[in-house]
This record gives C-alpha cells, sequence and structure tokens, in this order.
C-alpha cells in the first residue's frame, strides 16, 4: 500500500503546484523559479524538525576558522571583525548517507561579498587570506553564494542559481534550507517554500560532509538549524498519508484537518505537519 501511494502521489502533480496559496497569501518571487521536488524530499519537507539540541544541530567548535566563534550552546557562529580574511565554519555532526535538510538564517545586512552556504568535507580550508569564496574554493566544497547568486566549486565560479533567472539577481531571504542528498550526490536549496532545484551533482558518495558557511563581514551571526533526515527506504505509511491529505486539501484549506473524520493519532501528526513549515519558513508555506 505504501509504494502504490508513493507511486500515486509521484505520477500527481506536487504539493507546491497543485496547492496554489490563497489570494491573501503573498506569492514569492522564487515561485517561477522552483521545481517539483521528489516524493522523497517533499515529505521530509512535510516532517516535523527533530528537536533542538541535535548534534548537527551545532556549529563545530574545532573545524572552524579561528575568526569564528562559536555562541549559544553551539546554534550560532559569529565572525570577529579581521580585514583581509575569509573564514569558514562548518556544523558539528556531519552525513555520509541518506537525505538531511538544514536551515541557516543569516540577515542579508550580514553578509556583504562571498556570503557562502553549502557543504564541504573535513579536508577543506577553513580559513584564507584576502576576500574569497571560501566554501566552493576547492575541490572540497560546493556553496552557494548568495549576494552574487553564484555557485562555486573547485575556486571558480561554476553557474548562476537558481536557473533561468537569467542576469537578474535574487535577494535571498534570511533563512534559506539546505537540502543535502549523500545517497545520490546532490545540493539543493529550499528558499520561501520554494524547491530551486539541484545546484550541485557529483558529491562524493560516501565521505562524510558537513553543512559549511563562510563570511567576510566582521560582527555577522549565522544561526544553524538541523531539519531532519531520512534514509533510502521508501517514506513511513503515516508520513504519505499525511502527505496525500496536505496534497488533496491545498493550502488554502489547511488549517481544516481537524474536521476530517480520522484517529487522534493521525490528527495529531496532521497538525504537527501543517505547521512546521510555516514556522521554518518565516511564514511562507511549504
Amino acid at each position: 500500500m505504501g509504494l502504490s501511494l508513493c507511486r500515486q502521489l509521484f505520477d500527481s502533480s506536487s504539493f507546491y503546484e497543485s496547492s496554489p496559496p490563497s489570494p491573501s497569501s503573498p506569492v514569492s518571487l522564487f515561485t517561477p523559479l522552483s521545481i517539483a521536488p521528489s516524493v522523497r524530499l517533499t515529505t521530509l519537507l512535510h516532517s516535523p524538525p527533530v528537536a533542538p539540541g541535535h548534534p548537527c544541530s551545532m556549529w563545530s567548535t574545532t573545524e572552524t576558522s579561528p575568526h569564528m566563534h562559536v555562541r549559544e550552546g553551539g546554534a550560532c557562529v559569529w565572525r570577529q571583525p579581521a580585514e583581509q580574511s575569509s573564514d569558514a565554519a562548518r556544523s558539528n555532526g556531519g552525513i555520509r548517507t541518506g537525505l538531511h535538510l538544514w536551515e541557516v538564517a543569516w540577515e542579508a545586512g550580514q553578509r556583504g561579498s562571498h556570503a557562502l552556504v553549502g557543504v564541504s568535507t573535513s579536508r577543506s580550508a577553513p580559513h584564507a587570506s584576502g576576500y574569497t569564496a571560501l566554501v566552493g574554493g576547492d575541490s572540497q566544497s560546493w556553496g552557494w553564494e548568495l549576494s552574487s547568486n553564484q555557485l562555486w566549486h573547485e575556486g571558480k565560479e561554476v553557474a548562476r542559481y537558481p536557473a533561468g533567472m537569467g542576469h537578474h539577481l535574487m535577494d535571498i531571504p534570511e533563512r534559506v534550507v539546505v537540502a543535502v542528498d549523500a545517497d545520490t550526490g546532490t545540493l539543493g536549496y529550499v528558499v520561501e517554500g520554494c524547491y530551486l532545484g539541484v545546484a550541485f551533482s557529483g558529491l562524493p558518495k560516501g565521505e562524510e560532509l558537513f553543512l559549511a558557511v563562510s563570511c567576510v563581514w566582521g560582527g555577522a551571526s549565522i544561526h544553524l538549524r538541523y531539519l531532519g533526515g531520512m534514509s533510502r527506504d521508501p517514506p513511513s505509511l503515516m508520513s504519505l498519508s499525511s502527505l496525500s491529505i496536505h496534497q488533496a486539501l491545498g493550502r488554502s484549506r489547511a488549517a481544516l484537518t481537524d474536521r476530517l473524520p480520522l484517529p487522534p493519532v493521525l490528527q495529531n501528526f496532521l497538525q504537527q505537519t501543517q505547521q512546521w513549515p510555516a514556522n521554518t519558513t518565516s511564514g511562507a508555506a511549504l
């Protein structure tokens, strides 16, 4: 039954496309650039986040530049003012398999140039002299430059992201969700509830990958939260049922799940999955 429901969801329009926002809801500028995510990613995006305090929600106190200081119990990294220096920080926990989501909160006014969010291995350099795209500056890291919308790898710009934006620059909001699929070796991003597609492919399989940022702005504070992950196994029947119900209701009726004739356990799960996406993307429903 679970596999049949999974195929049905995969063959139908995604929740993002089949559930347009209500007239009173703001439409994201990223909507025309969004890509329909896989059922696996959609299911994870609509799963309740893991509890705060998960090791992957913390910045490493050792795998960081000397100018990056970990605060707030590990959830925040602060870059001290330092001239002619590019500085990186990595998450405390890494991943080798599965699909995983992190949320990075970084105010636009604290980015400046060379503000990158992505992933790296433990062999990527955490510091460099001068101002450079440090995450993406070598073969062991992959980064999205939030100010210029450039993708960086092996020390060079490899593309603009998201695809289809032409020569226009997009103002990236404070919160960005990073989606890493270690099984397929791909990296993508979700902004304002819009999945923008695969940014990088060919990430090394089986090697530990860490969420990483690099910064040149003195006084910048960057917050991290690990939202959760899932293995290559098919999603649970509970998750697929919840996704199917939300997909059928659409965004305009998402808050009406309590009127459905369903068992209390599923009602509670539906309430959790209906609430968390809006809370983790500054009010934009996923």
